[in-house]
């Protein structure tokens, strides 16, 4: 996989059925807090450009695809040959898999990241731990729901990630243009007031 030899993951390509746009887009979110650029929603961002067009670029100038394998969306013809087009690129492939749907037989050797849609955030939070093991994420960026601002700052641990998540509790940190505090979920970094 094009991973290797010291390659760094920078941008992720979200593949999914076009009624799972919210989920990729809360996941591309998610990626984009963590440092991680991510290609989703290409559908719509360019009528000068094929559809084909665009996911071969998005496919190409990415080092990772993640398969959003919802019930309806695990069945979808576009998915399914984006997955293929991603195989024949050597890209390491991360299934994100809905219970109850099917892995396409292209990528049913791969241990998915199983979620349930309501419980969608802990699968986001287990992809960006896996991301982390495999490459060097080492910004957070963070919007203040209070002020709007938008500041970067060192990632949390993974440890201190944990610990919270064992607790139960958030993330906390302090917007640095109005100084209110600024809990994060320790699954996703989402900023919450």
């Amino acid at each position: 996989m094009r991973t290797g030899n010291n390659r760094m993951i920078t941008r992720v390509y979200i593949s999914h059925s076009p009624a799972d746009e919210d989920m990729a887009l809360q996941l591309s979110r998610a990626l984009w807090r963590v440092g991680l650029e991510s290609y989703v929603a290409l559908y719509n961002q360019s009528i000068a450009i094929s559809q084909a067009e665009r996911v071969s670029f998005g496919l190409r100038n990415s080092e990772c695809l993640v398969a959003l394998l919802t019930l309806e969306g695990s069945v979808s013809p576009d998915l399914c040959q984006e997955i293929g087009f991603a195989r024949s690129l050597d890209l390491l492939i991360v299934p994100l898999q809905e219970e109850g749907a099917k892995l396409p037989f292209l990528i049913e050797h791969l241990r998915p990241i199983f979620f349930r849609e309501e419980r969608y955030a802990d699968a986001i939070g287990l992809l960006i731990k896996t991301l982390r093991e495999l490459s060097r994420l080492e910004w957070l960026k963070v919007t203040c729901p209070k002020c709007g601002e938008e500041m970067t700052q060192y990632l949390t641990p993974q440890e201190e990630v944990e610990d919270a998540l064992a607790k139960g509790s958030f993330l906390e940190t302090i917007c640095s243009y109005c100084q209110n505090e600024i809990r994060l979920d320790a699954r996703t970094f989402e900023p919450r007031i």
